[in-house]
């Protein structure tokens, strides 16, 4: 194994923790800050049924091409979880109401963080299902494996975009663009593309295309071209497994292929995301969340995204995209309309 891959991996994996946390936790706060400003009363904003309906939620649609962020932040949204403001007997100690952490309240920032860290479910899921794939990918590491190599080559470089994207336009997107009609416009816009790319795999397909690429014959340059498309799903709504999806059909995939590259590219992302906001915002999450209903949605997410990638590698093999943009284009009419 060359000595500079090994070095460029353990680079990304550090600069992934300063990328890919969209719930606009960019600027840090030390764990004095936060005591000093608010004591929060635990088991106070995350009961069952809502953890239950966050990690369904978050499972089925991870993997999927149409926007787990963008679910979660309509179901935040729904339940009253993004509120800013904290009722006085949710709180207890020295707390102003005007002081908060970040610009916003530990509530918020908890939820948002939570939103995050409950993908640790979905990454498992990928973890167990493409476990082979996985030690071919280690094998190449100890040069024991050239396609393994070729395909974690391939990954790195399709995260590449995402790792320089993420702390130039993180805050923004967070500021500008977590709300529901922002989710709404990405929805139905991402249906426009899909139909696009559909129609050309489809013309592709009826005029007896080549045989699709396998993922360790992915060249660099197509490689990071997906990454480049991945890069717009930091626009919730936008779906990060769609993008991948997209890229993987012009890059030549096959259905089968360009899924378990998605869901391969997702693990890296992430496994970035949840390991940064951890790092940032856990002392204030294990503060706010009550660790019962937070660990039963982190479990609902790996069981849900389990089901949710067996079942998208046969519905695009049978069906291809027009399923999901259906969906996008109704789920997406209604939130624009009546949110």
């Amino acid at each position: 194994m060359p000595c500079n891959l090994v070095s460029l991996i353990r680079i990304l994996v550090l600069a992934a923790f300063s990328t890919i946390a969209p719930s606009g936790f960019a600027k840090s706060t030390t764990t004095t800050d936060r005591s000093s400003a608010v004591v929060v009363e635990r088991h106070a904003h995350l009961n069952y049924t809502e953890a239950l309906l966050l990690g369904l939620v978050e499972g089925v649609t991870e993997y999927l091409p149409i926007s787990s962020t963008g679910h979660l932040i309509l179901i935040n949204h729904l339940l009253g979880l993004d509120a800013d403001s904290l009722d006085r007997e949710e709180t207890q100690g020295s707390f102003a109401a005007a002081e908060k952490i970040q610009g916003q309240s530990p509530r918020r920032v908890a939820i948002n963080a939570y939103t995050i860290v409950i993908q640790a479910g979905s990454i498992a899921a990928v973890l167990l299902l493409y476990r082979r794939r996985l030690r071919e990918m280690l094998q190449g590491l100890l040069g024991q494996s050239r396609e393994g190599l070729l395909v974690l080559r391939n990954l790195v470089a399709a995260f590449l975009p995402a790792a320089a994207a993420g702390p130039l336009l993180g805050t923004i997107v967070a500021e500008c663009l977590f709300h529901p009609k922002a989710v709404g416009i990405a929805l139905v816009g991402g249906a426009f593309l899909m139909i696009c790319v559909e129609c050309r795999q489809q013309r592709k397909e009826a005029w007896g295309g080549k045989r699709g690429s396998e993922l360790h014959e992915l060249s660099l340059k197509a490689a990071v071209g997906i990454g480049v498309l991945q890069c717009f799903a930091l626009w919730p709504g936008t779906s990060r497994s769609m993008m991948t999806l997209v890229g993987g059909y012009l890059a030549g995939f096959r259905p089968p292929q360009a899924a378990e590259f998605s869901f391969l590219l997702g693990l890296v992302t992430l496994s970035a995301a949840a390991g940064y906001t951890i790092w940032q915002n856990g002392s204030i999450m294990i503060e706010v969340l009550p660790l019962g209903p937070a660990i039963l949605g982190g479990f609902t997410a790996a069981v849900a995204a389990a089901v949710a990638v067996k079942g998208l590698v046969a519905l695009l093999t049978r069906k291809g995209l027009s399923l999901f943009i259906g969906y996008r284009l109704c789920l997406g009419s209604v939130v624009l309309v009546f949110l």
